[in-house]
Order: structure tokens, then sequence, then C-alpha cells
């Protein structure tokens, strides 16, 4: 951190880091706080000259610590920040996944739907009573199967939902995030 000292001969030496000059995150409040602090270091000294060098070097104090402090406070921000955008990522892996398993599933329950249906046709032309119940068995499972699918579909779909939802309110806090670091 380069330092400068200024020379004047009304004023003594006061050390002034070019970073502290002017701190960008600094608010009226903090600048009130700290006037208040320095003059009451400043009206509790004995001389003049070790006023202004413990004025000095309460201020130097300060402006030391407003740094350190907006320096970890945009360090928190940026971690956040990080893990927004790991945690949108993560969702939208998910839905990928999700959409790809609603896909196949969709496909299996065409599929046997219309195995089904190719079941039930061919009983109306079979009269063998062994051939019956094996087609009756079969298509029982097959409406069983189905009804499970489409319990599934449902399932899915909630999910779905849930993403979609938690995708907006991922957006939602990166805008926030975004404003608030500006």
């Amino acid at each position: 951190m380069s330092s400068l000292l200024s020379h004047n001969k009304d004023q003594p030496r006061i050390r002034k880091s070019l970073s502290d000059s002017c701190p960008a995150s600094s608010t009226a409040a903090a600048k009130s706080l700290r006037h208040e602090r320095l003059s009451r270091l400043g009206s509790s000294g004995s001389s003049d000259v070790s006023n202004d060098t413990s004025t000095n070097h309460a201020e130097s104090y300060f402006l030391r610590r407003e740094n350190r402090l907006s320096a970890r406070k945009k360090a928190e921000e940026e971690t956040m920040n990080n893990d927004y955008k790991k945690m949108y990522e993560k969702a939208l892996a998910t839905n990928q996944r999700l959409k790809s398993r609603l896909e196949t599933s969709k496909q299996e329950l065409t599929m046997i739907q219309d195995q089904l249906q190719r079941a039930q046709t061919g009983t109306s032309s079979d009269c063998g009573s062994n051939l019956l119940e094996a087609e009756k068995k079969e298509s029982w499972s097959l409406k069983k199967r189905i009804s499970d699918m489409e319990e599934q579909l449902k399932v899915k779909a909630e999910l779905k939902t849930e993403n979609q939802r938690l995708k907006d309110e991922n957006g939602a806090l990166i805008r926030v995030i975004t404003k608030l670091s500006k």
C-alpha cells in the first residue's frame, strides 16, 4: 500500500493512503460515526500536537478498518454469487435429467398402450380358453403397468413444475445479488 505524506506549515503531518482517500463503500452514517469518534478523541487530548497525532492515528485506523470490512463484504458477496450459480446449474442439470426420463416414460407408455390394444383386438378372434386366459392376464398386467406409468407421469409433472419454480427463484435471487453488488 503506497502512502503519501502531506506537509503544510499550518497543518501537522497527516498520513493518507491512496486507497483510503476515497473509500467507495463508506456511507453518510459511517462518516458521521467516524467524525463523532474523532471528535471524542480530539476533545480528550492534553495538547494540540498530541490531539492531532492521536486524531491522525485514529483516523488512519478507522479508514483501514473500513477498507478491511468492505473487502471482506465483497468477498462474501462473491462467494454467495458463486453459490447461487452452482445451485442454478445444478437445478438445470436436474431439470434436463427429469425431462429425458419423462420422455422415455411417455415412449414406454405409448408402446404399452399399443400392445394393450393389440391384445384386446386379438382376444375377439381367438376362441381357445388357455389362450384367452393368458391374454387376460397379459392385458391385466399391461393395465396395471399403464396405471403405474400414469402415476409416474403425474409425479414427474409435479417435479417439473417444482424445478421451474426453483429456476425462477434462482433467477430472481441472481438479479437481486447483481443489484446489491452494484
